[in-house]
């Protein structure tokens, strides 16, 4: 049997999905612009693990933060066009889960 090798901007798109809560901010950032105070109460992430993967998915391009100079200063986080690239594959997995996942009662 004759394997193929997987392809390395393929494993490097899964290895920045398969994060831990990654998949979940893009979605809640996929219905708009979020503070970072919603996006922590709608997931139920701790303050610390968002951070870290808010300024991953900066570094990689997926998601923009944006500062404004008001008094308090507000920060706004949303996608970026390579974010917003993976709308229609968040809609499919999506799908998938709705028909495919069964749902459990409280975790």
């Amino acid at each position: 049997m004759n394997a193929s090798k997987i392809c390395p901007r393929f494993e490097k798109a899964m290895s920045i999905l398969s994060q831990r809560w990654t998949g979940l901010i893009i979605y809640q950032l996929s219905q708009g612009p979020q503070r970072f105070c919603t996006l922590e109460s709608s997931i139920s992430i701790s303050g610390r693990v968002l951070s870290e993967r808010l300024k991953d998915l900066e570094k990689q391009g997926v998601v923009h933060r944006q500062v404004f100079p008001e008094k308090p200063v507000r920060i706004e986080y949303s996608l970026t066009k390579k974010g917003e690239a993976l709308k229609p594959v968040l809609y499919e997995i999506e799908q998938w889960s709705q028909n495919w996942i069964e749902e459990t009662g409280g975790e």
